[in-house]
């Protein structure tokens, strides 16, 4: 199997998408922060001193989409559509979970975008409640679903 990101001398590369179709494509992912009870209620309540904290991690997590080409090396950077995050929580568990959905007319995916989308979404949540909480818990951040382009939809499990 021929490595898509080196080149003929061994070298990193960026690949050639200027053939590739322009095809509507979407991706979703998700991932989860777990903490404390006394940081589940700060978020819930927003008594977290830092502010509001779903807002600004939503906010974050947007911004983080559009930045992921810059922190990917290989990543092109891409002209997004649009991106919707959503956050559900669990409180016998005391975990937050974001979801991000983003749409993109590309000659690339947007699942990378899609993944940055939800861990800075996670990454602001923790550096809102670190004060309160430095145990938290940052996991299962997965790519749920993908479509458009050559290797087609994608469902996890």
């Amino acid at each position: 199997m021929k490595l898509t990101h080196l080149n003929a001398n061994n070298h990193p590369t960026m690949v050639d998408v200027g053939e590739k179709q322009i095809t509507q494509r979407v991706a979703k992912a998700s991932g989860t922060i777990t903490m404390s009870k006394e940081a589940y209620e700060a978020l819930v309540n927003q008594t977290a001193k830092k502010g509001p904290v779903i807002q600004t991690a939503i906010i974050a997590s947007i911004m983080g989409a559009k930045k992921t080409s810059e922190l990917i090396p290989m990543c092109h950077p891409i002209a997004i559509n649009s991106v919707d995050v959503e956050a559900s929580y669990d409180e016998s568990k005391y975990a937050i979970t974001l979801s991000a959905t983003l749409k993109c007319d590309g000659k690339t995916g947007i699942e990378m975008e899609a993944l940055t989308s939800v861990s800075i979404g996670l990454l602001t949540i923790y550096d809102m409640l670190k004060a309160i909480d430095k145990g938290m818990k940052i996991s299962d951040i997965a790519l749920d679903f993908k479509s458009g382009g050559k290797s087609g939809e994608y469902k996890r499990g």
